[in-house]
């Protein structure tokens, strides 16, 4: 698809700027493409660091189009996005490793869990003045602060968050309380 834009220097002996590039892009893309799958191994990568290089050169067209081989500078383009993606994960490669493996992380408890999805049932002001009053030990004041609302409207919050939370907890009894009345069950039986 050729996109209309006005012809470049009065439109005297120079073809449509747009035309210009797609004829350049139909001619030599595949070609870039079949040589950065050899300098890369990897076809998916070579799509990508060449498309990236059409792009650059599509934007600097006025100034690559005048160059010996504009192919060339495509091709170069794309080579050293190649490289640089490959610094970057092997970099990135470097570091995961002198950092070691992660830490493992303890399981949460179903307790836990049930408190996080009540959470997450909450207004998002709600939770906010929750989690920093009481799990992060901030007190009304700072909370206050950190949020930009008034104490008061922190105080509500946290009225309301409660009472919410006392709500969705109290549907899903905690996991002891569960498995006792389990146990009840099946002795009845």
């Amino acid at each position: 698809m050729v996109t209309e834009v006005p012809a470049v220097n009065g439109g005297e002996g120079r073809v449509d700027t747009a035309a210009e590039f797609d004829e350049f892009y139909s001619v030599c893309a595949t070609r870039v493409v079949r040589q950065l799958v050899l300098l890369t191994g990897d076809a998916a990568e070579a799509e990508d660091v060449t498309q990236e290089a059409f792009e650059r050169a599509w934007l600097r067209w006025s100034t690559v189009r005048d160059l010996e081989s504009p192919e060339a500078w495509v091709r170069t383009v794309s080579r050293r996005l190649a490289v640089s993606r490959w610094r970057r994960m092997r970099n990135a490669s470097v570091a995961w490793r002198r950092h070691g493996p992660p830490v493992e992380q303890p399981e949460l408890d179903p307790d836990h869990v049930a408190l996080i999805a009540a959470l997450a049932m909450l207004p998002r002001a709600q939770r906010v003045s929750i989690v920093l009053h009481h799990l992060a030990d901030l007190s009304v004041a700072e909370v206050a602060e950190e949020t930009g609302a008034s104490v008061s409207a922190v105080k509500q919050q946290l009225v309301r968050g409660r009472a919410a939370l006392a709500g969705l907890l109290s549907e899903c009894p905690p996991v002891a309380t569960r498995e006792r009345a389990l146990v009840h069950r099946t002795e009845e039986l």
